[in-house]
């Protein structure tokens, strides 16, 4: 008799996961559920506009429903729709892939000042995430935390011309908001120093493509390793290029010690390398310096089982690290001691059908006509005009019109 696991999050973690036990064992019965109407999670939401590249793993995910007999149901929530007891008692095996969705904070005095707002929260209002917050006005000094490669897909964005946004699938209110943002300078400071930035040395080099723009590199120091001495590499590569009245500044070494401003951010002091405080002034801060959130705890490696038959996967089980691609390795781990425990487990009996009843639920079929809406006709130099609005997904899943829910 088929055995049955269900994929809690439809992101990347999720989506490997099921294609990992799949093409060990074909003849298991994989059910993919998410809280969206839409799959694919952080490729959609969380990966760059102007990096259609990577978002192109989706036509490989695309091929986890069509063709290995993964079944999507979107719009499906745990706690709201159904109990995690009864999607357990329903399945063999319950994955947990939710990924994390909780900005940290700096953990300095200030932090909660207005002003002060963490990188998801403006990347899933960038990226058109149907329960995003307005994107706001961020003055013409933003201050950018971190050094990591969200740092840089904000830094990148903010800094590019109307022009460069060619062929991305930025929606129009985002980019109205980037071509009306006012930005003068904005400061990238990094808390470790430059050769210990965890930048991808080829994120870095995309800059250079930057028109509009002039860039300084401070503090670069000297590298121990052969990654520090990339990393060092690319950011000296950088140092002085352009001409552009849109300045972009980096920094290194730096703690931030407290945020300033009376009610509204107005800089940032932080502990200097040379044991004394500098300040750097901003007009707003976005924080790039990772998750909070209820993770789970590996045993051993990257595979993760919580209690017997549940899993978790991806930066729910590990916390925030790790790209894309490290998440394939984890999931294929996963996957194998999944499968383990499967074969020491007794053969159950037929369960019903548990996720096709429930009101709302979006098919991949539903989600084929989502995304054929948003690739007919995008707008000149888009590739796709995301539809953001969940009572749209839904008519349009439910093979309705767009216009229906407005």
């Amino acid at each position: 008799m088929s055995r049955r696991v269900a994929i809690v999050g439809a992101g990347p973690s999720g989506c490997f996961v099921a294609q990992a036990l799949l093409k060990a064992r074909p003849e298991l019965q994989v059910d993919v559920l998410d809280r969206l109407p839409v799959p694919y999670g952080l490729v959609r939401y969380g990966v760059a506009a102007d990096h259609q590249g990577t978002k192109a793993i989706t036509r490989q995910f695309s091929r986890l429903f069509e063709r290995q007999g993964a079944r999507f149901f979107g719009n499906v929530a745990i706690g709201r729709d159904l109990t995690l007891e009864a999607l357990r008692e329903a399945y063999d095996a319950v994955v947990i892939a939710t990924g994390l969705a909780a900005d940290r904070r700096l953990g300095v005095p200030g932090d909660d000042l207005a002003g002060v707002y963490g990188a998801g929260r403006i990347t899933r209002a960038l990226y058109e995430h149907p329960d995003a917050e307005p994107l706001p006005p961020l003055g013409p000094r933003p201050l950018i935390v971190g050094n990591g490669n969200v740092a840089i897909d904000l830094l990148r964005l903010l800094a590019k011309t109307p022009g460069e946004l060619d062929g991305s699938d930025l929606g129009p209110g985002p980019t109205a908001w980037l071509a009306g943002s006012g930005i003068e300078e904005i400061t990238i400071l990094g808390r470790s120093p430059a050769s210990a930035a965890r930048f991808d040395a080829v994120m870095l080099k995309e800059l250079v493509r930057l028109g509009g723009v002039s860039i300084s590199v401070e503090d670069l120091g000297t590298a121990e390793t052969e990654e520090g001495t990339r990393t060092l590499e690319a950011l000296a590569a950088l140092r002085g290029h352009g001409t552009g009245a849109r300045r972009i500044r980096f920094v290194f070494a730096r703690r931030p010690l407290a945020v300033e401003g009376a009610g509204h951010v107005t800089g940032l002091l932080c502990a200097a390398p040379d044991g004394g405080e500098e300040r750097f002034a901003a007009t707003s801060i976005l924080t790039a310096i990772g998750f909070d959130g209820e993770t789970a705890t590996a045993q051993s490696g990257s595979a993760v089982r919580m209690a017997p038959g549940l899993y978790g996967a991806g930066w729910f089980a590990r916390g925030p690290r790790g790209t894309i691609p490290d998440n394939r390795a984890d999931a294929q781990a996963l996957a194998s001691l999944i499968l383990a425990d499967l074969d020491a487990m007794p053969a159950t009996g037929q369960r019903g059908e548990l996720l096709a009843c429930l009101p709302g639920v979006v098919t991949y079929d539903g989600w084929t006509r989502i995304d054929a809406a948003e690739t007919a006709t995008p707008p000149p130099g888009r590739c796709r005009a995301k539809i953001a609005d969940r009572a749209a997904m839904l008519s349009l899943a439910a093979g309705g019109d767009q216009k229906e829910s407005h």
